[in-house]
């Protein structure tokens, strides 16, 4: 892919920040514009090196767009596209950083403008911070991008997709949205749950004698309610699918602690230990 002369960015907060951060770090493109809501945020974007300018409106924001990317909440992103594909210039990539991914797909190639320049992605970065102040240009280099084509996403926006993605550094793999976003309900949106749970299982009055296992299961429960809301609302049958599997495993430890089991407990806790240790052997992304 050629080097872009103008990206845009909608929604420049920790994701969007950080890709804008990493396109100039990495001089991938003439010039950074960042497009959202809130002036301020957008001026202390400027401020940071996330952006070179930024506009309050969509439709003036990306007229000079060669490739867009959409970092909105998920409940947004497809209208988002949709909008941005009818003021965009024609050759305009549009892609997404939305942890999930089959209802947005499918919002957006009911239209056949957004469907010709749209490939959906899903950076799998970040942390339980929110805004540009948080972001690092280094934030993509050796994480898991997927990309997730349908048999309807032109070859050539996919193609610059690969390039654009991997130019911030990021590990490409390609799946459909719907299996993406089982994968994702166990591997990301389950545990996000999971350490709510436990946040809220603990009593205000016990927590002084909370030490590493809970600051450590619990951190991203800091996160964004809202944004994480509408996470579980857009990937709801997938989630509870996972919900169920996770059910399961605590059955069968509640099962061997009732029966006082001590083989079936070992081999229980075995089984997870070791499963965690295959995730410790996966490529380690640079700090």
């Amino acid at each position: 892919m050629d080097r872009p002369e103008t990206v845009v960015i909608v929604g420049v907060g920790l994701i969007g920040g950080s890709i804008g951060m990493a396109l100039r770090a990495r001089k991938m493109a003439g010039q950074v514009i960042g497009v959202g809501r809130d002036e301020t945020k957008l001026r202390d974007a400027v401020r940071l090196g996330a952006i070179d300018r930024f506009s309050t409106v969509l439709e003036r924001g990306v007229a000079e767009a060669d490739v867009a990317v959409v970092c909105t909440p998920v409940d947004r992103i497809a209208d988002d596209v949709r909008r941005l594909a009818e003021h965009a210039p024609d050759h305009v990539l549009i892609t997404d950083a939305g942890s999930t991914k089959r209802q947005i797909v499918e919002a957006v190639e009911k239209s056949e403008r957004a469907r010709r320049a749209f490939v959906a992605a899903h950076p799998i970065a970040g942390s339980e911070r929110q805004g540009a102040a948080h972001g690092r240009a280094e934030l993509f280099d050796g994480r898991v991008c997927a990309l997730t084509p349908t048999a309807q996403t032109p070859p050539d926006r996919l193609g610059r997709a690969r390039e654009f993605w991997q130019g911030l550094g990021c590990r490409l793999v390609e799946m459909d949205p719907e299996r993406h976003d089982h994968v994702l309900a166990l591997t990301s949106h389950l545990p996000h749950a999971v350490a709510s749970a436990l946040a809220n299982t603990v009593p205000e009055d016990a927590l002084a004698l909370a030490a590493g296992a809970y600051r450590d299961v619990t951190r991203v429960a800091s996160a964004d309610a809202t944004l994480w809301t509408a996470i579980f609302r857009a990937n709801r049958q997938p989630l509870l699918q996972a919900l169920a599997e996770f059910r399961t495993q605590l059955a069968a430890f509640e099962g061997a602690l009732v029966a006082d089991d001590e083989t079936a407990l070992q081999q229980w806790w075995a089984s997870g230990r070791d499963r965690r240790s295959s995730f410790s052997l996966q490529p380690v992304p640079k700090p």
